[in-house]
């Protein structure tokens, strides 16, 4: 007959308890949805568990940068043996609403909440030699960040019947801010088919460029927290002028090219008629 390794032995034997009696089990509720709060403002985040609690329990708060897998997670602060203990770079703005937090509440309160704190924050609870079911819960915290002072740019061939890009980006907001161009002034606006705005990468395309386009343009960058802009200088050349120009600089310094040999020439006219002239008296024979 094959025997059971230990540990499966011991699941086994674990299991066909619980079928004949009832087995204490660890259970941790947090809220489903993500929660939200604006910077510089306190964050509240409710953990709620149902165990019986003993002199083993122990609750940890951990958080997890986005885009990292939970192993990665850093401790926030953890109670253990009727003490709590802060730690970690959150440690001064970290506490828990219920201290001891052994009443089936551990709600975590997060003071001055900052955009580095957008992450998620997990609630584990420990009571030996209860069983867990669900012992850790999760919860989505994001931070309300008002869009920063964006940066406006331009790039493209900037010329009469040309194509030019306008580029606005804000380096921090979250929600991610939508950009939004104007013109300013009292110029006519330029005709649809030859502007295409983005509203997620804040790119304003203009084709088709005639003397008309130039102009001032404001983006606007905008999410719930509010809203900051920028204004760029947009001036479209016409190159068949820079031609006509360059003809006429062409003429114009013939014209005093010219204007300046006659004057030379009249002058060393006048010089020569003003020298006395010389007689020849031959030479003297001795």
């Amino acid at each position: 007959m094959a025997r059971l390794p230990g540990p499966m032995l011991c699941g086994a034997l674990l299991g066909l308890v619980c079928l004949t009696a009832p087995c204490p089990a660890v259970e941790v509720h947090v809220p489903a949805e993500p929660l939200s709060t604006p910077v510089g403002k306190t964050a509240e985040l409710t953990c709620s568990y149902s165990t019986s609690v003993t002199d083993s329990f122990a609750l940890e708060w951990s958080f997890v940068q986005p885009g990292k897998p939970i192993s990665a997670s850093l401790p926030i602060l953890y109670f253990t043996n009727g003490h709590l203990y802060p730690t970690g770079s959150k440690a001064k703005r970290a506490s828990l609403l219920q201290n001891p937090p052994t009443g089936g509440v551990a709600t975590l309160k997060l003071t001055d909440v900052r955009s580095s704190d957008t992450g998620t924050y997990l609630c584990h609870v420990n009571n030996p030699p209860d069983f867990y079911t669900n012992g850790m819960g999760l919860i989505n915290l994001t931070v309300l960040v008002p869009p920063s002072s964006p940066s406006c740019s331009q790039a493209g061939q900037i010329s009469v019947g040309g194509s030019a890009i306008l580029r606005c980006s804000s380096s921090e907001g979250a929600p991610r801010p939508v950009y939004n161009w104007v013109r300013l002034g009292s110029s006519p606006t330029p005709s649809p088919g030859s502007v295409v705005q983005d509203e997620v990468s804040g790119q304003l395309i203009l084709s088709n460029l005639s003397l008309a386009s130039s102009g001032t343009y404001r983006c606007v960058a905008t999410n719930q927290m509010g809203s900051a802009v920028c204004e760029l200088s947009f001036s479209v050349t016409d190159p068949s002028q820079g031609r006509v120009a360059g003809a006429l600089i062409g003429v114009l310094l013939g014209v005093l090219f010219l204007s300046i040999a006659v004057f030379c020439l009249i002058r060393f006219q006048k010089e020569r008629r003003k020298r006395p002239k010389e007689t020849y008296r031959g030479s003297d024979l001795r």
